[in-house]
């Protein structure tokens, strides 16, 4: 009962040199307790008698600086002592968090979705829940593409009658056992295009993906098409487990940005140059010493170009000096065509040694190599070396 009358006295000598502007802020407070105990709710429901002191506090420091409360009570003041009527004195405090320069409000895109700036709650909440769901769409696309992407060229996956999905890519913790990776994809996608006319509005696109490039907004259908360009086709990535958020950005960029998969005449040349010496090499094994035991690489001659342009790029960066360790299978290949060791010296280890031979006896697949060559790419020397694995035999 002494607060609220405290608190009562304080607020009615905020505006002390006017009696009118004392009897104003009388009406703004929050609770007034009457001998019966009775309250009455005021306009300012922030005011109350429990932050009488507080109050007391904020405004003698607002009478020797302004600047010294925060801008909402400094406003509060002002329009109190102002004569500003009860309800309009508070003001909400300016956002302390400005908004980053690449974020774009969704009512820029009402214009571009079909809707006028000046577009009622309704459109708003409707526009708010088309994004949520793009973006849920992206995300679907960034942890489940790679379940449905072409790796099977030969179509041995789906050989059986009743064309099944492998069991392994069954999800069993959130949808039936019957629903694998690809069908939820579909149903996101279906339920994104219940319309055709849904297909050809615009997006603003989240942080999260890169697929626009320099644009900040695309039609669902491009954003469709651009997603299933990246990770439904020939090539499978699976990275959103990993829980650095600039690792994972480092990757998106590298797989969604525009154009980043193109590739000139000359790195194609290249490409299937390096392809056909790995795949020559082992046919040329096959038929030679079809009955030796090699670990042939046939079927995934595709890493011999890809270690080399691992080299190229880390020679173009700098490195000097490159070391692999590997298992058994494509050991030979590797040392043929990536650290270009001698072939009379690869071929002379499917000779049978004799019993006066010297040698460690060890497998052909168990040796390794040091070289220093130039690299005819980048024009630069490096270090190669395949490190030995002793025989376990």
């Amino acid at each position: 009962m002494y607060r609220a009358t405290a608190f009562r006295k304080i607020v009615c000598e905020l505006s002390s040199p006017t009696h009118n502007a004392a009897n104003q802020l009388k009406s703004k407070l929050c609770v007034i307790s009457s001998r019966q105990q009775s309250s009455i709710p005021a306009a300012e429901p922030f005011l109350n008698g429990a932050s009488a002191n507080y109050v007391e506090d904020m405004y003698r420091s607002w009478q020797e600086d302004p600047k010294s409360v925060h801008a909402s009570w400094d406003a509060f003041f002002r329009n109190s002592s102002g004569g500003a009527p009860p309800g309009q004195c508070y003001q909400p405090p300016p956002n302390l968090s400005p908004a980053a320069g690449n974020q774009v409000p969704l009512s820029s895109l009402a214009p571009m979705l079909g809707g006028s700036t000046h577009f009622s709650e309704p459109l708003s909440e409707k526009i708010i829940d088309d994004h949520l769901a793009v973006q849920a769409l992206i995300r679907s696309y960034q942890i489940r593409g790679h379940h449905i992407a072409q790796l099977d060229p030969l179509g041995i996956q789906a050989a059986d009658l009743d064309d099944k999905h492998p069991q392994e890519l069954i999800f069993h913790n959130f949808w039936p056992s019957s629903i694998s990776y690809a069908q939820q994809l579909q149903h996101k996608v279906a339920d994104m295009m219940q319309k055709e006319t849904d297909m050809e509005k615009v997006f603003k696109l989240p942080s999260t993906t890169f697929i626009g490039g320099k644009e900040k907004a695309l039609p669902l259908r491009e954003i469709i098409k651009r997603l299933e360009n990246t990770y439904c086709r020939s090539i499978g990535a699976e990275f959103m487990f990993i829980n650095s958020l600039e690792q994972c950005n480092w990757i998106r960029q590298r797989l969604e940005s525009p154009g980043v998969m193109k590739m000139g005449d000359e790195q194609k040349k290249l490409i299937l140059a390096r392809l056909t010496r790995a795949t020559g090499f082992e046919a040329f094994l096959a038929r030679k010493w079809s009955s030796e035991k090699r670990f042939g690489l046939e079927g995934a001659e595709i890493l011999i170009p890809a270690m080399k342009q691992v080299i190229d790029k880390s020679t173009e960066l700098g490195v000097e000096s490159v070391v692999m360790g590997m298992p058994h299978r494509g050991r030979l290949n590797v040392l043929a065509n990536v650290c270009r060791k001698p072939l009379e010296q690869i071929f002379t280890q499917f000779a049978a040694l004799e019993a006066a031979d010297d040698g460690s006896g060890d497998v052909k697949y168990h040796l390794g190599t040091y070289i220093e060559r130039l690299n005819r790419v980048t024009n630069k020397n490096i270090r190669l070396a395949v490190v030995a694995n002793p025989s376990h035999l």
